[in-house]
Parts: structure tokens; sequence; C-alpha cells
């Protein structure tokens, strides 16, 4: 491993860390715009909405002791995620297929991605989920759903065919209302998938069988 690479990736995570520190106050306001409405994508347009750092070791540490290459990520956000996941496939030799609905935290994520010098190991993919990753059809070692609730279902649905014996699902936000199909579909699934809820519950980690 290039030592230099190695602290630099570490570098840039960790100021986007202490950046979505600051973060609070973004997502206070996504919340009050939806006041009287669904809350929606947009209303978080610039916020970060991270995973934890010892998320993203895990993440990292996942994808290199099982090797995988085959990486989809579905919530790009600012990229602190994808930066974990590109770091893994750097170690592999692998390639994360990361997919953002809002054009501008996607620019903002191809950015920070190029601070760290892991573009070449990332494909940034623009618009709903539900059809950026329509036409995938290659094999999937590592799926890391993040992104809106309400579609962690169908979209692991349309990506079902793509798992083999030995793909790792992580679903990060399982404490929230939106991922209730998603959780009673995999659990009730016993046959195919192993789960268990990690991060005192707030998100589920789940091994394909078959």
């Amino acid at each position: 491993m290039n030592k230099h690479k190695s602290n630099n990736i570490e570098k840039v995570l960790h100021d986007l860390h202490e950046d979505a520190k600051k973060d609070y106050l973004r997502i206070g306001k996504g919340i009050i715009k939806a006041a009287f409405r669904p809350i929606q994508p947009i209303d978080f347009e610039n916020a970060y909405l991270p995973i934890s750092k010892p998320q993203g070791f895990m993440l990292r540490q996942l994808i290199i002791d099982n090797q995988f290459k085959n990486v989809v990520e579905f919530g790009t956000s600012f990229g602190i995620s994808t930066i974990y996941l590109a770091d893994g496939v750097r170690q592999t030799g692998g390639k994360v297929i990361t997919t953002e609905l809002i054009d501008s935290k996607a620019n903002r994520a191809e950015q920070n991605i190029a601070k760290t010098g892991l573009q070449e190991y990332v494909d940034i993919r623009i618009g709903d989920a539900m059809q950026t990753l329509k036409n995938h059809t290659s094999p999937i070692d590592f799926l890391f759903l993040d992104g809106w609730k309400n579609l962690y279902l169908p979209l692991f649905q349309m990506l079902e065919s793509q798992f083999h014996a030995g793909t790792i699902i992580y679903a990060d936000n399982m404490d929230m209302a939106g991922t209730k199909h998603y959780g009673e579909y995999v659990l009730n699934k016993k046959e195919v998938y192993n789960s268990q809820f990690i991060e005192g519950g707030k998100a589920m980690l789940t091994a394909c069988a078959a």
C-alpha cells in the first residue's frame, strides 16, 4: 500500500467528517422546509447525512477481508461512504458503482473523491437509482444501501438476481420508518439471507447464502 496515498485519503476523510459535524443546521432546515408536505430528497440537497467513521472503517474492511471487487452503492451524497468503499476496492482491484439523485451532490462527491486520488475506482451515476442501475447485469459482491429509504426494497429486488453466495448487503438507517418493508422482506427469507442488526439496530448486515 502506498503510505503517502493512504495518509492523504485519511486526511480527506477526517476533514469531511469534521465538516459533517457542523451539518445539523442544514439538516434542520431541510426538515423545516418539509413541515407541510412529505420530506423529499431535495430537502437535504446541502446536507451531508454521512456514515460514522466506525461504519466507514467496517465497510472498507469488509471489502478487503472478502476480496470484493464489484461494489454498488445507493446514495452517494457528498462521497464520504464512497471514499471508504473506493479505498477498499483500490486494494482488491475492483470498482464502485455509486448513484446519486441530486446533481449538485454528485458534483461535490466527485470533487471530494478527486482529492483522494480514488476517482479511477469510482463510477458515479446521476439520477434515479431505479433507472441508473436498471440495466446492471454483472454480479454484485457488496451492496451498500444508504439512499432514499422507501427505495431500499424495490432497488434490492431489482438487483437481487445479481447476488451470489457470499454477497453482502449493508443497509444503513434501519431504524427509520421507510426501511420497514425492506427489513421484513429480507428477514422473512431466512433460507436465502442471514441477517443481523448492528450499530445498535441502526444498520443491518445481510449475507447471501445462495
